[in-house]
């Protein structure tokens, strides 16, 4: 029997069609994976199926009796249950308390803080992470730590069909592998997973079929041993892509550095770090969840205030424990960050107020905001980066994660910043987008830019850097050729295996 069927599912927000007459079968015991790019109708779809949201038309079966879950909590009741692309968590509470949201332990109306945190505990042994403990505020973690208790949250909670959309997009390696034993499992007890994720390499080792949707239509379905990776990216698409990274000869050092940073200290997450970034170049900077990384380019930024430092921008000294995003800005730094909900975009705007906020004196008059320049210089953009949007006045919470994305870098070219601070650029993307994405990139730098990319995906460092450096441990190795390394080496050095 099957597990969960429907036919003929639509969706419409407004003018928009987010699922078109969508078909799909989901059997027991097996991973079936929903791809597509961002804005194809994947989340719509598992949001329906979840409670979240309910279908225009169409019918949905769960083995063989009408589903139509009136909220999520229905849905659970009836053994559905979801982990979203963004951790749906309350930052102001505790790691135990998240986890047991919605299915407290009370006994006369009073709440079991023991048995709570005892639930807790045993949920977060699905991963191995000591630190991650039940006391812990969630606010204080994070992004990829997040994700991990989001995921506990949800398997530790009782069902037979588990829809998840990009659970991966946050977590580094070892906690993708220790998801896949868990899914495994999962299968092998009978239940029924449906698995979202533009990460091609991880749905072939998951999943056993796949449905492909485009403008909220299925165009593709079958089993993954039947259909390779060049018919799955042509049916996303709607075209062939033939080269996933753009060609661009490998810049040449010369004279001084854009960016320089010396002596840079932020304890206890940077213990030392220098770089440069040369005009015209693409610096990598790889290692594990954890290791520094992101807390090293929000001190660049002004964002945090470390212990020790300077840096050198367009032949500027400043001094890094003084943190002035402003004048950072002023001085040509631009910054991506890897929270696009949280502080990347300010999702109740339009996308006019967020793509042209670091610069908002190229659509003023005398101190007043020229409404009508604003949005021709966003619709600008808006056409350049092929963002998916009704209008450039559309509020950003209205877009699909790639488009959010999309404008966070839109903001950074209408800033027109020399030197670009990004934390993972194409998280949560679809490979259509990351293509637009890294061919934005290659173009910025071979107008003479520079770019600090911080990425967990090696393919992507490795088909867009010059150099390359790895944090581990707080500690940024020297920057080499890409060349000169290799996977092996960079997981080396980011165990800290190797001496560099």
């Amino acid at each position: 029997m099957i597990a969960l069927e429907l036919n003929e599912v639509s969706k419409q927000f407004g003018p928009t069609v987010a699922l078109d007459g969508v078909d799909l079968q989901l059997e027991p015991g097996r991973v079936h994976a929903l791809v597509g790019e961002n804005g194809a109708g994947k989340s719509t779809l598992v949001k329906i199926l979840a409670g979240d949201l309910l279908p225009d038309s169409g019918s949905i079966q769960r083995v063989g009796q009408p589903y139509a879950p009136a909220s999520p909590i229905d849905a659970r009741r009836q053994g559905v249950v979801l982990i979203h692309q963004e951790p749906t968590l309350c930052p102001h509470l505790t790691v135990a308390e998240n986890i047991v949201l919605g299915r407290e332990v009370a006994h006369f109306g009073w709440l079991d803080l023991t048995a709570e945190r005892n639930l807790a505990a045993e949920a977060l042994k699905l991963f191995d992470h000591p630190e991650l403990t039940p006391e812990r505020r969630l606010g204080e973690l994070s992004i990829s730590a997040r994700q991990i208790v989001d995921i506990c949250r949800v398997l530790a909670q009782p069902a037979q069909i588990v829809l998840m959309d990009e659970p991966t997009s946050a977590l580094q390696r070892s906690d993708v592998e220790r998801l896949f034993e868990l899914i495994r499992g999962l299968v092998e007890s009978g239940k029924s997973v449906l698995y979202i994720s533009h990460f091609l390499e991880e749905v072939r080792e998951v999943a056993d079929s796949v449905t492909v949707l485009r403008d909220g239509r299925h165009v593709l379905s079958g089993s993954l041993a039947e259909i390779d990776d060049k018919q799955l990216i042509t049916a996303m698409v709607g075209r062939p892509v033939e080269n996933l990274f753009p060609a661009r000869a490998r810049a040449r050092r010369g004279g001084d550095a854009l960016l320089e940073v010396r002596d840079l200290s932020h304890p206890p997450w940077v213990e030392s770090a220098q770089l440069e970034v040369f005009a015209g170049e693409v610096l990598g900077i790889a290692g594990l969840a954890g290791s520094g990384r992101t807390p090293l380019v929000r001190a660049l930024f002004g964002l945090e205030r470390p212990r020790a430092g300077h840096m050198r921008l367009g032949g500027q000294l400043d001094d890094l424990t003084r943190p002035l995003p402003e004048r950072r800005i002023k001085a040509g730094l631009g910054y991506l960050s890897e929270d696009r909900g949280g502080e990347g975009l300010a999702p109740g705007l339009p996308i006019t107020d967020n793509l042209t906020m670091t610069r908002m004196s190229s659509c003023s008059r005398a101190g007043w905001l020229d409404l009508a320049c604003q949005e021709a210089e966003t619709s600008k953009w808006i056409e350049r980066l092929q963002i998916k949007a009704s209008s450039a006045l559309q509020s950003v919470s209205h877009l699909s994660g790639g488009n959010q994305q999309k404008v966070a870098l839109g903001r950074l070219l209408h800033q027109d910043a020399e030197v670009l601070l990004l934390d993972e650029p194409t998280r949560g993307v679809d490979i259509g987008s990351k293509v637009q994405i890294y061919r934005v990139i290659a173009g910025l730098v071979s107008s003479g830019k520079s770019v600090l990319l911080v990425s967990s995906y090696l393919p992507e460092l490795f088909g867009l850097c010059d150099r390359l450096a790895v944090m581990s441990r707080g500690r940024l190795s020297e920057a080499r050729p890409i060349e000169e390394w290799t996977p092996e080496t960079v997981l080396e050095t980011a165990l800290a295996t190797k001496k560099q």
